[in-house]
């Protein structure tokens, strides 16, 4: 197994978007979540990036509005 080394804020917020896609191997994910746990300013980074991912995946479920439909037909001139 790889040693756990303690990481800075600067190298956890630059693996942060590859550790809430889960795409760091397993000792660097622990090395961001050591960190996480004691730093309480890249924890709150953390949880607002994740709900702000949930919020972009949830609206790019929804089917537009008609509203929308309309107001882009409307800027492309009435196509």
């Amino acid at each position: 197994m790889n040693k756990i080394r303690l990481i800075g804020c600067e190298e956890a917020l630059n693996r942060l978007f590859d550790y809430l896609d889960h795409e760091l191997d397993e000792t660097r994910r622990t090395e961001v979540e050591q960190h996480l746990k004691i730093c309480r300013s890249c924890y709150s980074r953390a949880e607002f990036e994740k709900r702000l991912k949930g919020r972009l995946t949830a609206v790019g479920t929804e089917p537009p509005s008609d509203e929308f439909g309309r107001r882009i037909r409307a800027l492309l001139g009435g196509f």
